[in-house]
């Protein structure tokens, strides 16, 4: 099975991710866990307030997470996330929100996509700008942070790691989710390999493809019915739609995306390794 049962436990656990994390030397935000309201307490009381309480298991797209302002509140935001499990984070100072697409195949080979910024609102990932404008050392840590990551996990297809980039420099990981991630959606209008292609060749064992990007891209996802708008959409010269064929277009629910290509001030670069 790929990719394996140990990283779908690890992805699944707010505590065990961030505990492996920290295993394989990579680093997050300081953290603590609770099991009940006297603890969720003493984990705010230990990391300082404010900090952000999330449930461990069931929580994305900024959902089962809420701040604690004040650490005399923290019982009442752990009976507000409904009395279950959950990780206390300090708060992370970042400059911007970065993410990384990798894949590992089944012999070990490691390709890694460029760099892309991503902008939330409300917990929901609303555009991402690919490849992110950064330092060549910027990128070279979120190269080996995802070598990391997918070698001690003995991981084969493809990963989505969220990072915080710091003033810095330094980059944190937020999250890992082990599939085909939203913040590599640009990658069916940017490369010539996109993650979805990338992840079946990981899984049937052939030779990973060519990392680089083709075209810078914008992407934005149509949340509710903002997918109603896809025939202007699909009429801009430089937009590739991509809908999800959802029946039901609830508000903030995730109906597609739009890709949106200009050419690339300079060409990007693939990433392997054996």
């Amino acid at each position: 099975m790929a990719p394996n049962a140990r990283a779908l436990a690890v992805a699944q656990d707010r505590v065990e991710e961030k505990l492996f994390l920290n295993s394989a030397g990579v680093p997050t935000v300081a953290f603590a866990k609770a099991d009940d309201a006297r603890e969720a307490a003493e984990a705010v009381h230990f990391i300082g307030a404010p900090a952000l309480m999330k449930t461990r298991r069931d929580g994305y797209d900024g959902k089962g997470q809420k701040w604690v302002e004040h650490a005399s509140t923290a019982e009442a935001v752990f009976a507000a996330l409904g009395a279950k499990p959950v990780i206390v984070e300090a708060p992370a100072d970042f400059v911007r929100e970065l993410s990384v697409i990798a894949a590992r195949g089944r012999n070990g080979e490691i390709a890694v996509y460029p760099l892309s910024e991503n902008h939330h609102e409300a917990g929901v990932l609303r555009r991402t700008v690919a490849p992110a404008e950064v330092p060549l050392d910027t990128a070279g840590q979120a190269e080996r942070i995802a070598a990391q990551i997918l070698t001690s996990l003995d991981y084969v297809g493809v990963i989505g790691i969220e990072l915080f980039e710091h003033a810095d420099g330094r980059l944190l990981v937020n999250e890992i989710a082990p599939r085909v991630h939203n913040t590599g959606h640009w990658t069916q209008d940017g490369c010539e390999v996109d993650q979805f292609e990338q992840h079946i060749r990981a899984v049937a064992g052939w030779p990973l493809g060519p990392t680089h990007a083709t075209s810078r891209v914008e992407m934005i996802n149509l949340l509710g019915d903002e997918a109603e708008a896809w025939a202007h959409l699909a009429g801009e010269p430089a937009a590739r739609l991509h809908l999800y064929g959802k029946r039901d277009a609830k508000p903030g629910r995730k109906m597609g995306h739009v890709n949106r290509r200009r050419p690339l001030a300079s060409s990007g670069q693939s990433h392997r390794s054996e």
